[in-house]
């Protein structure tokens, strides 16, 4: 950690507590669309946020997944996901130098999956295991709003998870099909 990273106050930190802000306004949303929006800036507030902090794995982590995110937006195409893949294994090689830089590459990596091949529910659990990754990095990286909004997302999307999958169960027996993009009514 930078030594302007221990100070509650610097910007590298005032930027961490408004990718907070960003990042519990995500989680809340039930549409993926939405989702994916607001994931977006939350992982371009985290690459100025890491780079202050003087953690560029965690930077170029957060770079790849807000192109990751924006792509999966307009398309779900494997190749796409593949070239996102591809990017973080690059980046990886050329910033990392300790293995704990590895967790944010890595929570980037099960993100890109979760983005392109997932819908609804398993989209969220998938992003709760990537969320773990980041949580563990930016305790490390000595984020505090990193570390706390990672918490509260982790939370946040398990409550959403739970939201929907009462709203699946409600519609299932009331008859009704499942909503497209993996919104559900309720």
């Amino acid at each position: 950690m930078s030594a302007t990273g221990s100070d509650p106050f610097s910007l590298a930190q005032l930027l961490g507590y408004a990718a907070f802000v960003v990042g519990i306004t995500a989680f809340w949303q039930r549409d993926d669309r939405r989702l994916r929006y607001f994931v977006v800036a939350l992982s371009l507030t985290y690459v100025v946020h890491f780079s202050l902090l003087g953690n560029p794995a965690a930077a170029a982590g957060a770079g790849i997944s807000a192109v990751r995110s924006w792509l999966s937006i307009f398309t779900r195409s494997p190749w796409v996901a593949a070239a996102v893949v591809a990017a973080n294994i690059g980046f990886g090689a050329a910033v990392v130098t300790h293995w704990q830089q590895l967790l944010p590459l890595a929570g980037s990596v099960v993100g890109t999956l979760a983005m392109f091949f997932l819908d609804g529910i398993a989209l969220r659990v998938t992003l709760l295991f990537g969320t773990s990754l980041w949580l563990t990095n930016n305790i490390l990286s000595g984020s505090i709003g990193g570390a706390a909004l990672e918490t509260v997302i982790g939370l946040t999307n398990a409550v959403t998870i739970v939201r929907m999958t009462i709203a699946r169960r409600r519609m299932q027996t009331a008859g009704e099909p499942p909503q497209p993009g993996g919104r559900v009514s309720g």
